[in-house]
């Protein structure tokens, strides 16, 4: 668990990220803070598209951001959504947060005043990975 300290820091840097955000189909902001295991964060922000289905969520800009700078050990993330919508990553983004950490430490807040802390294994206790596929070439990809 991270320290009451980083925690402000990641959620401030996540709602810094929401102001970025491109929404104007939805509405909906959201920014996410990566915190990877050397102590840096990486933000990333919802872009919208009018073919809705090449939408990207904050979470995996997040991770993509990440990755683009060389990291892919990660310690805890910062989900802010704005409004009283309850923030949770959705399916296709525990499934790649899965990828490199199903112990990832999750913060949900909006801007509403809701805050609460969960585990990535809690909300995706079954995530698809190699080794549970079987047969075929079960290697991990080098993180």
């Amino acid at each position: 668990m991270v320290s009451s300290k980083l925690r402000r820091t990641l959620i401030n840097n996540a709602k810094d990220a929401l102001t970025n955000a491109y929404a104007p189909y939805s509405g909906i902001r959201v920014g996410a803070a990566l915190l990877d295991e050397q102590g840096r964060i990486f933000k990333g922000c919802n872009i919208e598209n009018s073919s809705f289905g090449l939408t990207i969520c904050a979470e995996r800009v997040g991770v993509f951001n990440a990755i683009v700078n060389g990291s892919k050990r990660f310690k805890a993330l910062c989900v802010v959504v704005e409004g009283n919508l309850k923030p949770t990553p959705c399916g296709a983004c525990r499934q790649v947060l899965a990828e490199f950490s199903q112990e990832l430490e999750i913060i949900e807040v909006n801007t509403s005043g809701y805050e609460s802390e969960t585990t990535l294994r809690e909300l995706l206790p079954d995530a698809f990975t190699l080794e549970r596929k079987g047969g075929g070439q079960n290697k991990k990809p080098q993180k």
